[in-house]
């Protein structure tokens, strides 16, 4: 039977051994512990991957600190869902856009991807920066109200934050308008133009009335609306 200290003395034994093993894998591995030396029905460098998704899980899961911003030309999806009421499904379409599109570059890029709101680009835009650059508060002026749909012989609306609230003119010149001029067009309001900017920009001008199906929401129907409201020289 051995006494108290024998066993003591076999388990800082073990104990040894078991570190000697490890920096043995250490030197023989170029720095890097081996996972078979600690785990081996796990392959190599496994634990080194599960430690990276844990920190990046963890600071996903942190909610954003004061005056923190999360730079939507760059962040991967895990970095966008910490944005107020960004879920993961948009957080994946953003990126995917992003991939295909290029940077988004502004509030009115960001408009561009389905399922992002007036109301949602108001929300984010204390949180958000684009390149690292942060929104100026006069550039959400143009995506921030929603222009009243109307029909294509109505009377002209006022164009959002226009200032004094000035009148559409009876058409707008598609390829040249800010997205304010565009949001008071029958049928389509400030996330619509904020969308037709961003595709103008990042594809060229529109060739004609049937050019503007490149628009996400722009179906027949709205096009139609728009035949006599607009020109496309």
């Amino acid at each position: 039977m051995l006494t108290r200290d024998e066993r003591r003395a076999l388990i800082f034994l073990a104990v040894v051994t078991a570190a000697g093993g490890v920096l043995r894998a250490v030197r023989s591995g170029g720095g890097s512990v081996s996972a078979a030396a600690v785990a081996p029905d796990l392959p190599g460098g496994d634990l080194v991957r599960q430690a990276e998704l844990s920190r990046e899980a963890a600071a996903a899961q942190r909610p954003l600190g004061a005056g923190e911003r999360v730079d939507v030309d760059h962040a991967g999806a895990a970095q966008l869902e910490r944005l107020p009421r960004v879920g993961t499904r948009l957080a994946q379409r953003i990126v995917a856009d992003r991939q295909v599109n290029g940077p988004f570059g502004s509030l009115a890029g960001l408009a561009r991807v389905p399922g992002v709101s007036a109301a949602l680009l108001q929300a984010l835009t204390p949180y958000v920066s684009f390149g690292g650059v942060v929104p100026l508060a006069a550039e959400f002026a143009a995506v921030e109200r929603q222009a009243p749909a109307g029909t294509s012989t109505g009377a002209p609306t006022p164009a959002a934050g226009a200032k004094g609230g000035a009148a559409c003119g009876p058409t707008v010149a598609v390829n040249r308008a800010t997205a304010a001029e565009l949001a008071c067009l029958p049928g389509i309001g400030a996330v619509l133009a904020a969308r037709i900017v961003a595709e103008r920009e990042a594809h060229g001008a529109f060739r004609d009335l049937a050019d503007l199906s490149r628009v996400q929401g722009l179906g027949p129907s709205r096009r139609e609306k728009l035949r006599s409201r607009i020109t496309i020289p």
